[in-house]
């Protein structure tokens, strides 16, 4: 049986993301615009709108539609802000942060991921965005961003990451152990950072920052 891709996407928008108070209107319109369809890996295309975190290969996986939401939100991004994303992914999150802001860095310690998204963002016309295939624990972007979007978790705290931040930029991320993470907004402002609580989450980790084995005699 046929999927209706446009009925899926907008129910996704309007039971799935909105009630989870996801309520920006260029957010909103831009998970109704791009394709979330062409980004999952085809084995799931039927499962694009779905409140499901989808598999990838490596071990790695699609957010929930729902954090994918709250995250671009929370960023409130501007059309003249450069952004960092660590993780690429699929991509899709990069389309949607490429819509969102002027200019959009990611990168993705896996090159596989990196050459399939790079295909799929320049076939739907995302020509705003630079893939670079790297370890983000190891990496140096040599700048500053306004935006950064991890979208892994990582079991320490995000310093390496929010050191890359402008003044006022905004860094989201998800932080701590399993089953119980925390998704977090963290503000550059002077020489500190404001710490803002979003909510409680599990995703799996960036490769390199699960938490330290713990060994229990």
């Amino acid at each position: 049986m046929s999927i209706d891709f446009q009925q899926a996407r907008f129910a996704m928008v309007e039971q799935q993301v909105r009630p989870w108070d996801v309520l920006d209107p260029r957010v909103l319109e831009t998970l109704m615009t791009v394709p979330r369809e062409d980004y999952v890996p085809p084995r799931h295309r039927k499962l694009a709108f779905a409140d499901l975190a989808l598999p990838l290969e490596h071990g790695e996986s699609m957010m929930k539609p729902v954090i994918e939401g709250r995250m671009l939100q929370a960023l409130a991004l501007q059309p003249e802000d450069q952004v960092l994303e660590i993780g690429t992914g699929s991509g899709f999150v990069t389309a949607c942060l490429a819509r969102l802001a002027h200019e959009v860095t990611s990168v993705d310690i896996h090159a596989d991921f990196v050459e399939r998204a790079q295909a799929r963002l320049v076939a739907d016309g995302h020509l705003n965005v630079r893939l670079e295939t790297a370890d983000a624990l190891a990496w140096e972007p040599g700048r500053l961003f306004d935006a950064i979007a991890v979208t892994g978790a990582v079991a320490d705290r995000p310093e390496r990451f929010a050191a890359w931040l402008r003044p006022g930029g905004r860094l989201f991320v998800v932080h701590g152990h399993s089953p119980v993470q925390e998704a977090l907004l963290l503000t550059r402002e002077g020489e500190g950072l404001l710490r803002e609580s979003l909510f409680e989450t599990d995703i799996p980790y960036l490769r390199g920052a699960e938490p330290a084995p713990r060994f229990i005699l």
